[in-house]
C-alpha cells in the first residue's frame, strides 16, 4: 500500500530530513511512523511527523549536522533526537525494544529489527511505518486493516502492553474516542479494567493530559461510558458521574475543561480536590471554581439586568460556562440560553467610575474608611445597573452619611 496525496510527505523540509538520514544509513534506514501514517490512511489531519530509524542516536546527530540541519537531543537515553528543518520539528527515534519496565519508565535497548520496534508499541494502528516514497509497512499484519476499520487493538497481549506503561489504559479510551468506528475491543477493555489500579503509579500530569485529550474528542461519551463500566473512570475521577447532562453538553461545547466540569459535582471543596489530584493548572482550577460559582447564581430565566451583576463579578467565561451547563440541564431552553450567551459575549464590563482621588476631594484620606466608602458606592452602583451619570453626587451622599 502507498500513501497518496500527502503534502507533508512531499514537503521540502520532510524530504531534507529523510535525505540526510539516508545519506548516512542508506536507502530505507528511516521510515515515518505512528500518527502521521495512521492519520494519512484514515484521512485525518497530520499534526506531527515522527520518524523511526536504524541509526543510533549519535549517528542521527552526526547525520543532521553533516546535512546542515539543527538537532536537539530531546531524549537521547530513549533514542530520540529532534531535527529542525525550516522551523518544523521532526522527532527521530532509533528502533528499540524494552529491556525492563516498571509500568511508568522503561529501560530500552536499540535494535535494527523493525518487527521488534513494532512489538513494543501500544496499538496495531500505531505500529505502521512508511518509507520516503510513501510505501506502508505493517509488521503486525493488522495495523492497516485496523486503521481502515477504526479499530483500537493492542499489539499482542493487552495486559503485557499495559504493564509496560499503565498510561496505555487511558490511551486506549482516548484513541477509541477519537478514532474508533467499531465496537470497543473486548479483550483490551477487560485488561484495562483488571489493571486499572496500576494507574496509581502514573504522575497526575500524565493522567490529566490524557484525560483532557479524551474529553476533547468530538463525542467522548461512548469512551467514557466504557471507562465507567470497566471501573477505570472511578479510578481516575472518583466523583465523576456520567449523566444525561454531560451528554447534552457534548453537543453544546467541545471545550475539555467545561466537559470535565459537567462530570463533577459543582461544589468548591470537591473541585479543589479534583484540581489538586490531577494537578490542573491554576488557570484551569480557577476557571472551574468560577464556573461553579456562576452556576449557583445563573438561571436561564433571569433578567439581563441580573445577568449583568453576575457578569460584573465573575466575568464572561464563567457566565457562559454556567449558561451552557444550565442549557445542558434544560435542553429545550435554547432561546433563553442563547440570549444570555449573546449578552455575555457583547457586554463590556464597566470600570468603577470613582476612586480615591474623588474621595480626597471630599476630604476623605486614604485608608480603610476610604476603601469601605468605595465598596459601598460600588454595591449601590451595581444594584442600580451601572448608571453612567451622577457619580460624584452619590459618592458625596455616601460619604456624608458615614460621618
Amino acid at each position: 500500500m502507498m500513501l497518496r496525496d500527502q503534502p507533508w510527505l512531499r514537503a521540502s523540509n520532510t524530504r531534507a530530513v529523510i535525505a540526510v538520514l539516508e545519506a548516512a544509513g542508506g536507502s530505507g534506514c528511516a521510515r515515518f511512523v505512528g500518527g502521521c501514517v495512521r492519520n494519512a490512511l484514515m484521512g485525518r489531519p497530520i499534526q506531527d511527523v515522527d520518524i523511526a530509524t536504524v541509526l543510533l542516536p549519535e549517528e542521527t546527530e552526526r547525520a543532521l549536522k553533516a546535512g546542515g540541519l539543527k538537532s536537539v537531543p530531546t531524549g537521547i537515553a530513549h533514542g530520540t533526537v529532534t531535527a529542525v528543518a525550516e522551523g518544523v520539528p521532526f522527532e527521530i527515534t532509533t528502533l528499540r525494544r524494552d529491556v525492563t519496565t516498571d509500568g511508568r519508565n522503561a529501560t530500552v535497548a536499540f535494535t535494527d529489527d523493525w518487527s521488534e520496534d513494532a512489538a513494543r508499541r501500544d496499538f496495531r494502528l500505531n505500529a505502521l511505518y512508511a518509507d520516503g516514497d510513501g510505501r506502508v509497512f505493517d509488521p503486525t499484519g493488522a495495523g492497516i486493516a485496523d486503521a481502515e476499520a477504526g479499530r483500537i487493538v493492542f499489539v499482542g497481549d493487552p495486559a503485557t502492553r499495559i504493564r509496560e506503561d499503565y498510561l496505555r489504559i487511558l490511551r486506549f479510551f482516548r484513541f477509541f474516542a477519537w478514532y474508533g468506528r467499531t465496537e470497543i475491543d473486548q479483550d483490551g477493555l477487560a485488561a484495562c479494567g483488571d489493571l486499572a489500579p496500576g494507574m496509581t503509579r502514573l504522575s497526575a500530569e500524565r493522567v490529566s493530559s490524557e484525560l483532557l485529550k479524551l474529553l476533547g474528542a468530538p463525542d467522548p461519551t461512548p469512551a467514557l461510558r466504557a471507562m465507567a463500566e470497566a471501573g477505570v473512570l472511578s479510578q481516575v475521577l472518583p466523583d465523576a458521574k456520567l449523566t444525561d447532562v454531560f451528554e447534552h453538553l457534548v453537543s453544546l461545547s467541545d471545550d475539555p475543561a467545561l466537559r470535565l466540569l459537567a462530570l463533577l459535582p459543582t461544589e468548591e471543596a470537591g473541585l479543589r480536590r479534583v484540581s489538586a489530584s490531577l494537578r490542573l493548572s491554576n488557570a484551569m482550577r480557577d476557571r472551574l471554581l468560577a464556573a461553579a460559582q456562576a452556576t449557583a447564581a445563573v438561571r436561564l430565566s433571569m433578567s439581563e439586568r441580573d445577568a449583568r451583576v453576575i457578569l460584573y463579578g465573575l466575568g464572561e467565561r464563567a457566565v457562559q460556562d454556567a449558561v451552557r451547563l444550565a442549557w445542558a440541564q434544560s435542553p429545550n431552553d435554547e432561546g433563553p440560553a442563547r440570549r444570555l450567551l449573546a449578552l455575555a459575549g457583547q457586554w463590556v464590563r464597566p470600570k468603577l467610575p470613582v476612586g480615591g482621588k474623588d474621595l480626597a476631594e471630599l476630604g476623605v484620606a486614604p485608608g480603610p474608611e476610604a476603601g469601605r466608602l468605595l465598596k459601598a458606592f460600588e454595591a449601590e452602583w451595581i444594584a442600580q445597573d451601572f448608571p453612567t451619570a451622577g457619580h460624584a453626587e452619590r459618592l458625596a451622599a455616601i460619604a456624608a452619611a458615614a460621618t
